[in-house]
């Protein structure tokens, strides 16, 4: 059985279309790959934010549902997804962010790396780590950001758990994860790839998360193929979690599984990819709907508010001169 390769991508969920695809497109420079809808429930978007590429590992997606509350930080799901940053850039995100009216909380340090806060436009608490490996992602050479300072895909996502060992037994157990090592009441797992890292913080007493807009709805960790997918849905049911059926998300495959601290867990398959209906060039500029709801196009565009690409320019930094 293959092992699993990192993150694969995360879900979250946004009240505001325009104002979403604004922020990570056009402020952090992240390229619209995909606009298309909930499988599961058409009459609203699905957005899909990454590299060049959209190379897993790189995959932010959101579900657009404009009647949501706003979330309440809490355990029993994920409360930050965190981007690597090429070394020394962190100066660069700090006048950005600012100038763009974000604001960002102290740099810290964290298992040696520096690491800055912030919250995006619903809540979602964002995280950018400066790294010195190389990147794995394709750098966006038409976004706003240069490559010297842009996002280099996943470093990590945060979990908030009351109880750490039974998540932990899982990552380590049936997901192949290997303990990095514990920073107070943060625990740090590692995958056998780039850009896969899981942080369990250990909040016992908290309240329970309340669901909204700014919570992360899944997380997905990537494997090559179709049949390692098998082999961990084989595995996964063997240890008594309900995974669910393979399930067809035109630009990979899917399998769901909640972990024993009720976070939504998915793994997904590589392939084949988001170029399987649209021009690589084209990437997220048109609306791409699932075979299966195709006839009912006129109906579902009627309901979905429009969209507009602002124009995107390169942003200047101050401290390069």
């Amino acid at each position: 059985m293959n092992a699993i390769e990192g993150l694969h991508h995360i879900t979250a969920v946004t009240r505001n279309a325009q104002g979403n695809l604004d922020f990570y497109r056009n402020i952090l420079g992240q390229r619209l790959v995909k606009r298309t809808v909930n499988f599961d429930a058409p009459d609203t978007y699905h957005f899909y934010f990454a590299d060049a590429a959209g190379t897993p590992g790189s995959i932010v997606t959101f579900f657009a549902w404009p009647q949501t509350r706003r979330a309440v930080r809490g355990t029993g799901t994920t409360n930050a997804l965190a981007y690597n940053i090429p070394q020394g850039s962190l100066g660069f995100w700090q006048e950005h962010l600012t100038r763009s009216g974000i604001a960002a909380g102290p740099v810290e340090t964290r298992f040696g790396a520096t690491v800055l806060s912030f919250d995006d436009p619903d809540g979602l608490r964002i995280e950018l780590v400066e790294s010195a490996e190389p990147a794995s992602t394709r750098y966006w050479a038409e976004g706003p950001i240069e490559a010297r300072y842009a996002l280099q895909g996943f470093h990590s996502a945060t979990l908030w758990a009351s109880r750490v060992e039974p998540t932990a037994a899982l990552l380590t157990g049936q997901m192949g994860y290997t303990f990095q090592g514990q920073e107070g009441s943060r625990y740090r797992f590692a995958s056998a790839g780039q850009n896969g890292l899981i942080d369990i913080l250990h909040q016992p007493g908290l309240r329970p998360a309340g669901f909204g807009a700014g919570s992360i709805h899944h997380i997905a960790f990537r494997v090559p193929d179709d049949q390692s997918q098998l082999a961990y849905q084989q595995t996964l049911s063997a240890a008594g979690l309900g995974v669910s059926a393979v399930r067809d998300r035109t630009y990979f495959h899917s399998i769901y599984y909640r972990e024993p601290g009720g976070v939504l867990f998915e793994i997904a398959t590589n392939n084949p990819g988001f170029a399987v209906d649209e021009d690589p060039a084209r990437l997220g500029e048109s609306l791409k709907l699932p075979a299966w709801v195709e006839s009912q196009r006129p109906e579902i565009e009627k309901q979905l508010p429009p969209l507009s690409l602002k124009p995107v320019e390169k942003v200047a930094y101050a401290a390069q001169f």
